[in-house]
């Protein structure tokens, strides 16, 4: 028998955009990952100030929670719709929702009507991630795809510098609407980019069927998880009747997604994705990162404006050590994975070095030195950069383009369930061991006329020596125990990453990207089923096509890969 193979097409004549045309692609993109990462640190040091001027400090929590939980809800459906009718339109629409959020948010005049903006918010800002790393994947090769996520995680640790910095500025300057107002330039550049420079391959759709069910369960199932972590020993006790039909809806929930799932022509998330090995591994780690990540994030400037009595400006300066080590490491991991196509390591030696630096937070305390907090922060950012956008690549380098974006939307899903957790774990236990050491130690009418719940930096600063002192020793008592809890969670995630199997890179893109074993098994099947066992096939092997000809009987079939 005579085997004929021909090398797939060229990427130009495949449809692969040129290199030009993946810059300009790439830098739309970064525009809009600028607006959704900005937005998820740019209200951490202008919060005290915030929730002091609303009277709210007991919602101080949802004012990150309603972003990251909006967020997370729509990422699977974004992901979804992506693969099933394309992405560049859903990009625009995803990028005019979030500046509606931004308006009502510029707008608020309560905590209520702050809170629901930034809901708005996510609902656009869990599209502009989740579609930007699919048009990434659209348009680069695996190989190659390392260096631009390592630019990608650079953006977001810019971002995360700028963020606080950006909302200090607004919040001693002209005000902490400037934050909503901010992103309405800023979107309609990222609208423009997409409309004018956004060319994606030309693919087929047919008619998309929608999984509306499943993905209602699954907002829903989100909401009570974040929600019961959120009120749990907080607004609630843990045992009363709201908290446990809360849990009890979780569960209830979970269950009767995998069922819809099971059954759905389209499911929003396919349960098929849970039996690749590394997807399962990597969302796991990815999970667990989301925790300890968002958990330090979003309350680290509060503490610093609190405990060292820094302004909130400064206390976004105070936080370049922890973004600049991990813009470092990001872009440097992934130049390394393009050149050498190996990335096993890279993110198990950061989930050791995030774990480090959680240990070394759990120490601070009220009289710790500020170059001190720095460098312990900037040694769990620098962990955290060899772990993040890599466990992405790992999971799309492990399926089809085809179906890469709702690979992606499902990873970062549970990923951002993990920010998520982490968010409002630790801002419910935050809050609850804050209230109870005020509450214990600050004498009656301590704080003058104002009460806890409207404390802000200045008012701090302004009390009586021994009125500040326990003020300032309760956010450190309270915040930094919380750290340690979450060490043993990232060496978890780290002996996860031990049993990855390190696939080879693609190096060009095609309707199987990351599958090339899938190919194999299909092609080895298409001989043996159905053939002659006395012809000598030829065999054409073009972009996610394989075309098996009976040279003896001049038929042959085509399998769609």
């Amino acid at each position: 028998m005579t085997t004929v193979l021909t090398r797939p097409k060229q990427a130009e004549e495949a449809g692969v955009p040129s290199t030009r045309s993946v810059l300009l692609v790439f830098a739309g993109l970064m525009v809009a990952m600028l607006l959704s990462s900005l937005d998820q640190t740019i209200f951490s040091t202008a919060l005290p100030t915030i929730v002091g001027e609303l009277n709210g400090v007991e919602h101080m929590l949802w004012v990150t929670t309603a972003y990251i939980l909006a967020s997370t809800i729509v990422m699977p459906v974004y992901g979804k719709l992506g693969d099933l009718v394309g992405r560049k339109w859903l990009f625009v629409g995803a990028i005019s929702i979030f500046l509606v959020g931004s308006v009502m948010g510029g707008l608020a005049d309560s905590m209520g009507t702050l809170i629901a903006g930034r809901a708005v918010q996510g609902l656009g800002g869990g599209g502009l991630m989740i579609l930007a790393l699919a048009i990434i994947a659209d348009v680069v090769p695996a190989r190659q795809r390392g260096k631009y996520s390592g630019i990608m995680g650079a953006v977001f640790a810019v971002s995360s510098v700028a963020g606080p910095l950006l909302g200090g500025y607004f919040t001693d300057g002209p005000g902490w609407r400037w934050a909503f107002w901010m992103n309405l330039p800023l979107g309609l550049i990222a609208i423009a980019s997409a409309v004018f420079f956004l060319k994606l391959p030309q693919r087929e759709y047919s008619k998309p069927r929608i999984d509306y069910a499943g993905m209602i369960v699954l907002a829903l199932a989100a909401t009570s998880l974040v929600l019961f972590t959120t009120w749990g020993g907080n607004t609630y006790d843990w045992d009363s009747p709201v908290i446990i039909g809360l849990i009890v809806a979780t569960v209830v929930l979970a269950g009767l997604f995998v069922f819809i799932e099971n059954r759905a022509a389209e499911p929003v998330i396919p349960l098929k994705l849970f039996k690749n090995r590394n997807f399962n591994l990597t969302t796991s780690a990815g999970l667990i990162t989301g925790v300890a990540m968002f958990g330090a994030l979003a309350y680290m400037p509060t503490y610093l404006q609190m405990v060292t009595g820094v302004g909130a400006t400064d206390a976004g300066l105070l936080m370049i050590p922890m973004m600049g080590a991990l813009l470092i490491s990001s872009i440097g991991s992934g130049q390394i994975v393009s050149r050498t196509g190996k990335y096993k390591v890279i993110p198990i030696i950061g989930m050791f070095i995030t774990a480090l630096g959680l240990f070394l937070l759990s120490t601070l305390t009220a009289t710790t030195y500020i170059w001190i907090m720095c460098a312990f922060l900037a040694v769990m950012g620098f962990g955290l950069g060899l772990s993040m956008q890599i466990l992405t690549l790992v999971v799309q380098n492990s399926f089809p383009r085809a179906i890469v974006g709702t690979a992606t939307s499902s990873n970062n899903f549970f990923r951002q369930i993990g920010s998520s957790l982490g968010a409002a774990i630790v801002g419910s236990l935050f809050v609850s061991r804050l209230t109870d050491i005020l509450s214990a130690n600050l004498p009656a009418g301590g704080t003058g006329s104002t009460g806890t719940n409207s404390l802000t930096p200045a008012l701090v600063a302004a009390l009586p020596e021994a009125a500040r002192t326990i003020i300032v020793n309760a956010y450190n008592d309270a915040l930094a125990p919380i750290f340690l809890f979450m060490v043993p969670l990232v060496l978890v995630a780290a002996v996860l990453l031990l049993f990855v199997v390190e696939k080879p890179l693609a190096t060009h893109i095609d309707e199987a990207e990351g599958e090339q074993s899938l190919n194999k098994e299909m092609l080895d099947e298409s001989l043996s089923v159905g053939a002659n066992p006395t012809a000598e096939p030829v065999l054409s092997v073009r972009t996610g096509l394989i075309r098996v000809v009976d040279t003896n009987e001049g038929s042959g079939r085509r399998t769609r890969l």
